[in-house]
């Protein structure tokens, strides 16, 4: 069965490493045209080139997310690219430094994190519905949040931007259903990709017994992107952790630089 339509085509943000690679990729590879957007230049063309010759096109984009200008440029440059998109999956979170906690947190790093997941989901999001409701298309969007929208993750940056996008999901959701555009999350667990580094100790609380890989996610994104298998899901949030989620491992944090 054929997952998707011949005028399908996406935009997948953080596709460089990790989870979006792996979803930008997956696309691809079931004959959809997408832009791979990322930060880093050389990380995004070599998923690019990964996947040349493939049934689809993939087109690498450079940019921050973080700027507002930078959105409208990827908008703009995806539908000169592509014409019309009819999925959007937002992957693109800045990296997560366990020194940040709560009292160590600085602006900036908090501005950013809330800027890459939650400004940048909702600019991409609002904006790519304007188009697909004026053209008629039923649309998807997925957004990835997190096992901490519910969980404190001792990084309060993080976890609120991520419970934020959460929300996001569901009035977009809401709101844009009467147009046949479906929106949910996908919510990862202990993924060995993007940067993460895991506590071996970790894979004790996962009653599948291992760290999630990047790959795990993919097709459950590509099931839930495609009307045909997940054409009656929308505000839903899809977890795929292992049952990590089962149990709070964390420690409350340690603030020893308070005196």
């Amino acid at each position: 069965m054929r997952l998707f339509e011949e005028r399908d085509a996406a935009i997948v943000t953080g596709a460089g490493n990790g989870i979006g690679r792996a979803i930008a990729q997956a696309l691809v590879r079931e004959g959809v045209s997408t832009v791979f957007a990322d930060l880093e230049a050389g990380t995004v063309q070599a998923a690019v080139r990964e996947v040349q010759g493939e049934r689809a096109r993939g087109v690498a984009w450079v940019g921050d997310l973080a700027d507002p200008a930078e959105r409208e440029r990827l908008l703009a440059q995806a539908h000169d690219a592509l014409g019309s998109v009819t999925m959007l999956v937002h992957s693109a979170s800045p990296p997560r430094l366990e020194r940040d906690h709560l009292f160590a947190v600085d602006t900036a790093t908090w501005e950013r994190m809330r800027a890459v997941n939650l400004d940048a989901a909702f600019h991409l999001g609002r904006e790519l519905a304007r188009r697909m409701i004026a053209q008629r298309i039923a649309g998807r969007m997925l957004m990835l949040t997190s096992l901490h929208t519910d969980t404190p993750r001792n990084l309060v940056h993080y976890s609120t931007a991520k419970a934020a996008t959460g929300m996001l999901v569901k009035e977009f959701a809401k709101g844009l259903g009467r147009f046949g555009i479906r929106v949910n999350a996908l919510v990862p667990g202990a993924i060995a990709a993007g940067g993460f580094v895991a506590r071996p100790e970790l894979v004790r609380h996962i009653p599948l017994g291992r760290l999630g890989e990047a790959e795990d996610l993919a097709p459950m994104a590509l099931a839930v992107l495609s009307n045909r298998t997940g054409g009656y899901v929308t505000g839903a949030s899809i977890v795929v952790d292992g049952g990590l989620a089962l149990t709070n491992w964390f420690d409350p944090p340690q603030f020893e630089d308070l005196g």
